[in-house]
């Protein structure tokens, strides 16, 4: 292991990106694998919360450490799986795949739309910062 890996906090990421691809609780219409309708998040929707963070394990290539982010697109469900990791913006090949696997483990409370849970598209960033 080449040091520290650290994770951005899941709440303040989910509100922060969610205003790039804002719709207002409108469905998300490109992500149709879900059998779940899934809401952008806006008015009226309250974002999902992490409950279970799992950080990345990259050892890194020759011991070489890692720094900067790995933007990640995906679908919380309303069971509070995370669902369809897509990159957005990544680093290298080994640590976007490390950082999506990280994600898959995460686990939300999750969104909620009039008192009840909803799907919704977020996107996330996997800090990576060599210690």
């Amino acid at each position: 292991m080449w040091g520290s890996t650290r994770v951005v906090a899941m709440s303040l990421l989910v509100c922060l990106m969610a205003g790039a691809e804002q719709q207002s609780g409108k469905q998300a219409e490109s992500l149709k694998d879900t059998a779940e309708p899934v809401y952008e998040l806006g008015d009226g929707i309250t974002p999902p919360r992490l409950i279970r963070q799992v950080n990345p394990e990259y050892s890194g290539k020759r011991g070489v450490g890692v720094k900067g982010s790995v933007s990640i697109s995906m679908v919380v469900s309303s069971k509070g799986i995370p669902e369809n990791p897509q990159i957005v913006q990544g680093l290298d090949p080994e640590v976007d795949k490390s950082a999506v696997e990280a994600i898959k483990q995460w686990r939300f409370a999750p969104a909620q739309k009039d008192k009840k849970p909803v799907a919704v598209k977020v996107t996330v960033e996997v800090q990576f910062r060599s210690m």
